[in-house]
């Protein structure tokens, strides 16, 4: 298309943009968005234009990084937790750790995690039987440091890394990481901009703009408001270019991921297996409790489960298994294990919260489960992680559970392989040891993507004594809770794991799913 015809099918936005660029040699992004003739995503989308016209080139891009709060940050601008409980000590002395862990505004883990830092660094020191005291001379420098810098990056609101000193830099970094299980104190992030220049096509097609008379206040498109009220007379509309292609028609469709959990579901009942269903909103007791997780474990604590506000209590838990299970936590009850050896809150077992695990179906099921017996659940899950390119705030988990006299560990490890290569389409598999409270002995599982690397599906192992005791279960129970989106991130060629719930249309209709039955 000649440099005239071109002209004269510009948006009006574009001609905006020619003009208040000017006759730079070059420019950026965010300087078209500073012009103030358009917004920043205005200037987002026409530099797009353009560069599809071939009227503009990219000569470069450059990255900045900047810091900003998170919440907990935002949170401590009236002071850190070590400056709060170091001001206390000081004011008074020496201070009983039971008062600092109840400390009033600092909820038990940010204060314990605050004390031992604080003794770490010197700054306080053991005073008799459950006292601690300030160590007079102390170097408080870094801990004010952190503080002031807090304090300045919340003012700023958003602040360019490059614009700090390297020792906060440092700091930033250090509490940009998980604070024990709760988030950062800072978020870091970047933004990309390019530099760009016109073309000899750009040029040409700017001086036939100017040629034309084109303002950028040309009528885009004429509305029946226009025609009704006849403030279309004396108005410039845009040409319109009848070379572009219309839209392409397209019929509806299952969504990818629907479609993805579908042949999950089908490839387990043709395997034998029977489906497990629950609530979203589970007691403490089976969500944890009934497998085999002290109540002072880490993942009850408020930053790692949803709890419910109101009703925040269920009914008494039914028995047997209320009593079968404190008994399990106190002694061991009846499975011959020592026990966790503390008082079992019923009161605490009873609290709602969102489901945070699929096992917690399995937990249910055992009491009713068949010897021999195959079970199965996509459960949907809800954990308050920092969402990123593999883990999300809610997520599916493929939940199942297999019973019988000859199931053993291999067995397990050969299933595990079946779903990473069968379901997940993964080439290269791994599994390493772990950790369960409900498990002995466990392990994870691991795939390779091939653009994020390894990561992790899920854990497994057999189901503990004093997991399955309880239920009155007494043969061994392989379980499992694998990571859906994850092994649907593999199946369907995506490397995002939010890409999984895209609103782009464009997205969804290019995504395809090819699972063999």
């Amino acid at each position: 298309m000649k440099a005239e015809e071109l002209a004269a099918t510009l948006h009006p936005l574009e001609v905006r943009v020619l003009e208040a660029v000017g006759d730079r040699d070059s420019f950026s992004d965010r300087d078209i968005a500073k012009s103030g003739v358009v917004t920043e995503s205005q200037a987002r989308t026409v530099v797009e234009w353009q560069l599809a016209k071939g009227c503009m080139e990219v000569l470069g891009s450059t990255e900045e990084k900047w810091v900003e709060l998170t919440d907990l940050g935002r949170g401590y601008l009236e002071g850190t937790p070590e400056e709060r409980l170091l001001a206390e000590v000081r004011r008074k002395g020496g201070v009983a750790v039971r008062d600092l862990m109840a400390f009033e505004g600092i909820d038990k883990r940010e204060a314990g995690s605050a004390l031992g830092m604080l003794k770490k660094a010197g700054v306080l020191q053991d005073a008799g039987p459950g006292q601690v005291a300030w160590v007079d001379g102390a170097d408080l420098g870094p801990i004010e440091a952190l503080g002031r810098l807090i304090r300045r990056v919340g003012e700023a609101q958003r602040i360019e890394l490059e614009l700090l000193s390297g020792e906060d830099v440092d700091r930033v970094e250090k509490a940009s990481r998980k604070r024990g299980k709760s988030k950062g104190v800072f978020r870091v992030g970047a933004d990309s901009t390019r530099r760009l220049k016109f073309t000899r096509l750009g040029l040409d097609v700017r001086a036939a703009a100017r040629r034309a008379g084109r303002s950028g206040d040309e009528v885009n498109l004429l509305t029946p408001e226009m025609l009704a009220d006849g403030v279309w007379r004396g108005k410039t509309f845009r040409r319109y270019n009848l070379d572009i292609s219309p839209p392409r028609r397209v019929g509806g469709r299952r969504h990818p991921y629907r479609e993805f959990l579908d042949f999950v579901r089908r490839k387990l009942i043709g395997l034998g297996f029977e489906e497990m269903r629950g609530e979203l909103v589970e007691t403490e007791f089976w969500n944890m409790d009934a497998l085999f997780m002290p109540q002072f474990h880490s993942a009850r604590d408020i930053h790692d489960a949803y709890f419910i506000k109101e009703p925040s209590l269920a009914p008494e838990i039914e028995e047997p298994y209320a009593s079968h299970v404190a008994a399990v936590h106190q002694n061991g009850g009846e499975t011959g294990s020592s026990g966790w050896g503390y008082e079992f809150d019923h009161q605490r077992s009873r609290r709602l919260q969102l489901r945070s695990q699929g096992t917690v179906l399995s937990a249910r099921w055992l009491k009713e489960a068949r010897v021999p017996g195959k079970y199965f659940a996509l459960a949907r899950c809800f954990r308050p992680d920092q969402v990123d390119a593999t883990h999300a705030a809610d997520f599916f988990q493929c939940e199942g559970i297999v019973l019988g006299e000859d199931i053993d560990f291999v067995t397990l490890l050969g299933l595990l392989k079946l779903f990473a290569e069968e379901v997940a389409k993964a080439k290269d598999v791994k599994f390493a040891p772990a950790y369960f409270p409900f498990t002995e002995p466990s392990v994870e599982v691991h795939i390779r993507h091939p653009q994020v690397g390894w990561m992790e599906l899920g854990g497994a192992g057999i189901f503990r004594p004093e997991v399955a005791g309880p239920q009155g279960v007494e043969v061994p129970v392989i379980a499992w809770g694998l990571g859906l989106d994850r092994m649907a991130m593999m199946a369907l060629g995506i490397d995002d794991i939010r890409d999984l719930f895209s609103t782009s249309l464009n997205q969804v209709r290019a995504t395809r799913i090819c699972m063999k039955e």
